[in-house]
Formats: C-alpha cells, structure tokens, sequence
C-alpha cells in the first residue's frame, strides 16, 4: 500500500502542474491535448462518472442517516414500508436530505467546500482514535497487530504489486481532475506538502489505525468488521451510535463533494461556458445524480460491472494522453490565450475544434483498456483487475506521443507562453 500511495502522490503532481501553471481547471487542460471542442468529450466521460458515483456516495451516506431516526425515533420503522421508485418514505426522506445538505455547502463556493474539507478530516480522525482506544481497551495490546489474516502463499512481490494497483485504481477519478484544486495552490511547493500530508502520511496513519480496530473486532465481537459504523452499532449505546454515523456522514460528504461534485460541475460548465457557470453546473449535478436512481445501481451487479468496466477504464487513457501531451508533446509550453479562442489560428484548434488524434488514441487504449475489463469481469480471460488503469494510461500516452510526433509535428508546436 506505501509503494501504491506513494505513486498516487508523484502521479497527482503531474496532473496538477499543468492547471497550477495556467490556472485552469480539468475540462480546461484537457483542451490543451483534445482540443477547444474535443475537451468536451473528455470531460463529459469525467462527467458522468462523478455524477453516477456522487449520487451512489449520498445514497449510502442517506442510510447512515436512516438507521440514525431509527435509533432515537423507532417508531420511525413504519415509514420503511411501501415508497416508490424503490425507496421508502424514511429513504427518500433520508436521501433527500444528504442530497440537499450537500447542495448548500456546493453552493456557498469553494471557500466553503474548503473550510468543510478541512472540518470534516480532524473530527473522522478524533472519532477513530476514539474508537481505536476503546478497542485497546477491550483487548489489551494484543490488539495493536498488523496482520489480520494468515501470510499469501507463493512469492510476496505480486501480492504487494497487486495492493500497489488497487490503491492507484482507487484513485483513478480524482487522478484526472486533480487539476480542479491545484488551480487554487499558492506554489509547486504548497501543491507538494499538501499532497504529501494528505496522501502518503494521511493514508498510512489512517490505514494503521483501521486495521487496528478491525484486528481488535476480532476478539470483542468475534468477527473481523471492518465498517466503523457496525462497530458502534454493536457496542449498543444509542449515543455512540449517533456519533459514529454522523462521523460517518461527515466524512462520506468531505469525500463525495471534492472527489464527485466539484469536477462535474467544472466538467457541465465546460459545455456551455458562455450561459452555464460553475454554481448553475452543481445544481445539475445534483439534479443528474437523483434522476440515475443510485439505490437501484447499486443493487445490480451487473450494473455495476458494465459501468465501471466501460466509464471506469476509459479514465486510464485520458490521463496518459493528457500527461504526454503536456510533458512530452508540448513540454511544459502553451499560448495560454489559445486555450480560449475559436480561431482557426489558434494552436490548439486543430480541425475544426477537434485534435482527432488524441481521439484516435483514445478509442484505441481505450476499447484495449474496456475490452479486458469486460473480458476478465466475465472470466473469458483472466481478470486484469486494478491493472487496467495502468495499461490504458500506458497505452494512451504511447499512442499519442506516437502519432503526434508522426503525423502532426505542426500540432505540438509550444506557442508562446503566458
């Protein structure tokens, strides 16, 4: 896991350089490499991920709400029957509340959405040192372990590559618009420390703690549980278990709104700048990710499968291509007033608006990236897992840089810098 955070961390510094240098945000840079109308495509793929995703995290934020009325209000269980569109009363009620809660903390800005960041991460920590100290108190040192099931078998590198992967897989979204936050950084520098404290050293100190609760579920309860909610659930006090599912819903929202909100909001703005701007984006985020129906999501493997398979692999790519773009097409260098215009002169206007080989690269990593998704989620072949992320982005960026160099030199001119 050490070795998968800490490329997560050298790999967000290279997505956000770009939108720290210039101020831009994701859909932005992306025109930078797809072009001033290709961005869209991206960003639309970027889109419908986070939307689909940020309704999925309030639905499950929502229950931790509904089993909170439950606790102090039982009577609440006759509101838990019946309903429409496959939520009860007490659910849409629940729901509606997450989804709106959520909405007025977009809405006041990114100052705010900051200041809630910065809330949301000391309280989750407090909860779970708490929680960890109960626990140690329960069992004794003995909880204190590290190891929570027996040694792998066979050699211990392809497990740690494998663990290595999925820490990156499961940063594959917030990977690509990173750049939505490092716009608003102070420096390299400030970029840097900040994504050091908040990715390897918050990860590891996080990860210990957890495990350590979990190691001691084992001898209080008997089982492994590894959801902090269930924990205080089962230690029975009506007001512990209020503060664990409000921490609960204080940390799912600080998650959901930077990793799920902010960047369709930028990404829908990007469509039609000129009538709908980042507050008004939001809003239709929100109103999207009701109408996806995420508790009937949720409930379909398959659904799910299919999703993550198609949208899901599709992100690999567009980081490679974005990060070659910038790094080894373009080196660093662009007009920065080209990023705004519609001029056929303009550098990054390329046919009509359209730069058609990063598309082309893009379909091409990508439908390898999706099809072996598919593939291995269905056992046609053998399931690649977390390593797709790293052989679409792989694949994109070689691509790319290929038929740039290749087939439009002219293309990758630098301009002139701001």
């Amino acid at each position: 896991m050490v070795v998968g955070i800490t490329a997560v961390y050298f790999l967000m510094n290279l997505i956000g350089r770009p939108s720290l240098k210039y101020g831009t945000p994701f859909p932005v840079v992306a025109r930078m490499s797809f072009g001033i109308m290709g961005a869209n495509l991206a960003a639309g793929i970027r889109g419908i991920v986070g939307i689909v995703w940020y309704g999925v995290q309030t639905y499950f934020a929502s229950k931790a709400v509904q089993a909170l009325v439950l606790t102090f209000y039982p009577a609440a269980q006759a509101w838990t029957h019946g309903g429409f569109f496959g939520l009860s009363p007490l659910g849409w009620g629940s729901f509606l509340f997450m989804w709106l809660f959520q909405l007025l903390i977009f809405l006041n800005g990114m100052e705010t959405i900051r200041k809630f960041i910065d809330f949301c991460g000391p309280v989750v920590y407090i909860v779970m040192f708490a929680l960890a100290i109960w626990i140690v108190s329960q069992t004794g040192l003995s909880s204190l372990s590290l190891q929570l099931a027996p040694r792998t078998e066979g050699a211990a590198l392809p497990h740690m590559a494998n663990a290595a992967m999925l820490i990156v897989a499961y940063f594959a979204a917030l990977l690509l618009n990173f750049g939505d936050f490092s716009r608003f950084a102070s420096g390299e520098r400030a970029m840097k420390v900040g994504n050091f404290l908040g990715l390897p050293v918050n990860f590891i100190v996080f990860a210990i703690i957890t495990v350590i609760v979990t190691a001691g579920t084992l001898k209080v309860f008997d089982e492994a549980i590894m959801d902090p909610v269930a924990i205080v659930e089962r230690i029975g006090n009506p007001f512990v278990v209020a503060l664990g599912s409000i921490t609960f819903i204080v940390a799912t929202m600080g998650i959901n709104i930077v990793a799920n909100f902010v960047s369709p909001a930028y990404d829908i703005s990007n469509l039609y700048p000129e009538k709908i701007d980042f507050r008004l984006g939001g809003l239709i985020t929100s109103i999207l990710s009701v109408l996806v129906c995420p508790w009937m999501f949720v409930s379909s493997p398959h659904a799910i499968t299919i999703f993550v398979s198609i949208f899901g692999a599709a992100l690999g790519p567009m980081f490679g291509i974005i990060v070659s773009d910038y790094y080894l097409v373009k080196r660093q260098t662009i007009a920065l007033n080209d990023l705004y215009t519609m001029s056929p002169s303009g550098s990054l206007y390329f046919d009509g608006g359209w730069n058609w080989l990063a598309l082309v690269a893009l379909a091409g990593s990508a439908t390898v990236s999706i099809g072996l998704a598919l593939l291995g989620a269905y056992s046609v072949i053998l399931n690649v897992g977390d390593w797709g992320w790293l052989i679409g982005a792989g694949l994109g960026a070689v691509l790319y840089t290929a038929l740039m160099r290749r087939e439009a030199p002219s293309l990758s001119r630098p301009g002139v810098t701001a």
